[in-house]
């Protein structure tokens, strides 16, 4: 008689015969699979599972996989294939091409890729979905699908590239080049890219978009087009196509698909060409305001009882890329009413609001955020943001704005809240001024949200729980949420991204600590005592709401 997963799983010491018949007998009334019944109940894990699998089907089980060398043997299974079917070919030895799936039940699939690989021996290796995904996302993505037809149809159009290439100029008027670069920034919006990457090695040329915060290959065009598409986006940017050895910046202004897009370009000289990356700023999806940054509503009665003040410092603190600039918007946009006068020093201006003045800081003319502070403070205003505070004397004249009734926003980089007085001090600001000045400071980090399209719930292990403190009685249902994978989402299970947060209020417990000198450990003590939510917290209200997974709360803070 032929043994069950059951049997195996019995067999390995997974499950007890009793877990077995009450798995079947929930079975018997849900028709859900009963993979999904042990995963929920907490009786086997998603691996377990997977390696009882590949035992009753005869096949080998991989935890991770790579893929060393895109062969052109790949390129014989069709990408829609691959993307619906999810069996992704990742190794190829001898004549043997390496199969990863992870649903042995799915016949025709497995039959299809047969007749794709006619002549090769396959091979069907069991993998985690997730797994498949990755790999699925970064080599067999759609766009990479879509620019690769790109660069097929384009293959008959050049000629002789080693000619074009000696004429830069000529180069970049060709329209498979222009129609390359359009294709790039279009598919960019489309994707909901932040930055596109366009990056020169020895021997290739790669295309990488960050999506959410996270960076993924979607091309690699030869790298005899490098000199073209850097020629082009230099033109398109007001730059100068003759020079490549010294770094520039520009601008580009577009309508994509109806949208206004502002992308800023920076060009720098890499050992194999010019590297160059660009800043995709959508004005058009662009509303601030405190009720879109993904704050608890006991988190924005916080805020705005700072913003409101009349005089004072209110900081943000955070690495590159974690939302600071998107939170003083937001606050800024909350005073802008006709009785404030609100200017800004900000380098660059990434957003124009209406009814806000901002300045644009020039370093190359001596218009840094220092020299634009003390003049703003020549203009009468009310509300005063300076972009980021990266020197004593900015830190000083920002202090003493303060003082002579200015609220001033700004933000400093620092991992935390508490850290934020202690790089204060060591920029030579006395730790009276920043008790007398300061009314807060403001953590954040970006998380990625769970795609809606391909939301799932699941039954977390205690290890995830034990990850961020969490317990059982605070679970809803018992159960959190994650995203399968799907083509809303490019197969990443996330979509969008929010904000958590922690918001270190200057009372006098903390202004106590401050004041005798205490390092950011002793700060961050004190304020936990007195009420302060540090990061990780508040992104644990986020994953029992289903908004994230364990998984982005531990990787950004």
């Amino acid at each position: 008689m032929k043994k069950t997963l059951g049997d195996i799983l019995i067999e390995d010491g997974i499950l007890t015969e009793q877990d077995l018949l009450e798995a079947l007998k929930t079975q018997s009334k849900s028709n859900i699979p009963l993979t999904h019944i042990l995963q929920k109940k907490g009786l086997a894990g998603e691996i377990d599972i997977l390696k009882s699998l590949a035992k009753l089907h005869n096949l080998s089980f991989q935890e991770k996989i790579e893929i060393a060398e895109f062969h052109d043997v790949f390129r014989l299974v069709p990408n829609k294939l691959i993307q619906k079917s999810r069996l992704v070919p990742f190794d190829l030895k001898k004549k043997t091409v390496k199969i990863a799936l992870c649903d042995p039940t799915d016949l025709h699939p497995m039959d299809d890729i047969r007749f794709f690989l006619k002549g090769y021996k396959v091979e069907f290796i069991l993998v985690p979905e997730p797994e498949i995904m990755r790999i699925i996302h970064s080599h067999y993505d759609t766009t990479t699908s879509e620019t690769k037809e790109l660069m097929d149809e384009m293959d008959g159009d050049f000629g002789d590239i080693s000619d074009l290439e000696t004429d830069n100029l000529d180069l970049s008027n060709e329209a498979p080049i222009i129609k390359m670069v359009n294709v790039i920034l279009s598919q960019a919006v489309s994707e909901r890219a932040s930055d596109i990457h366009i990056e020169p090695y020895e021997k290739s040329l790669v295309v990488r978009y960050r999506v959410d915060g996270i960076l993924h290959k979607v091309l690699t065009p030869p790298k005899s087009f490098l000199s073209g598409i850097s020629t082009r986006i230099k033109i398109m940017s007001n730059l100068n196509i003759a020079e490549n050895r010294l770094p520039q910046d520009g601008r580009i202004k577009l309508k994509l698909a109806g949208k206004d897009v502002d992308i800023r370009v920076s060009f720098i000289p890499c050992q194999y060409g010019e590297r160059v990356v660009m800043r995709v700023l959508n004005k058009t999806d662009q509303k601030y305001s405190l009720g879109t940054m993904g704050l608890y509503e006991d988190f924005q009665k916080m805020i705005r009882e700072l913003i409101y003040k009349p005089h004072g410092i209110i900081l943000v603190t955070g690495p590159t890329g974690s939302g600071k600039s998107t939170t003083l918007y937001s606050a800024l946009s909350e005073l802008n009413t006709e009785e404030r006068n609100i200017i800004t020093c900000e380098d660059p201006v990434e957003y124009q609001i209406d009814g806000i003045s901002q300045m644009q800081m020039q370093e190359k003319i001596g218009l840094t955020f220092a020299t634009g502070l003390r003049a703003i403070l020549r203009q009468d205003p009310d509300v005063v943001m300076v972009g980021e505070i990266r020197d004593q004397e900015t830190a000083r004249i920002a202090i003493q704005a303060s003082l002579t009734g200015h609220l001033v926003f700004s933000t400093l980089h620092t991992n935390d809240a508490a850290s934020a007085v202690t790089r204060l001090v060591d920029m030579g600001i006395e730790p009276y001024l920043i008790t007398s000045t300061v009314l807060g400071f403001m953590a954040q980090r970006l998380v990625r949200v769970i795609c809606k399209d391909c939301k799932i719930s699941y039954k977390p292990t205690q290890k995830e729980l034990d990850s961020l403190g969490i317990k059982t009685k605070d679970l809803k249902s018992g159960v959190l949420y994650k995203g399968k994978g799907c083509s809303s989402c490019m197969n990443t299970g996330y979509k969008g991204r929010t904000g958590i947060y922690e918001l270190l209020v200057m009372n006098s417990e903390v202004k106590k600590v401050v004041l005798d000198g205490s390092d950011s450990n002793k700060i961050l003590e004190v304020a936990k005592a007195t009420g302060l939510s540090v990061l990780k917290e508040y992104g644990k209200r986020k994953v029992i709401d289903g908004v994230t997974t364990p998984e982005e709360v531990l990787r950004v803070t």
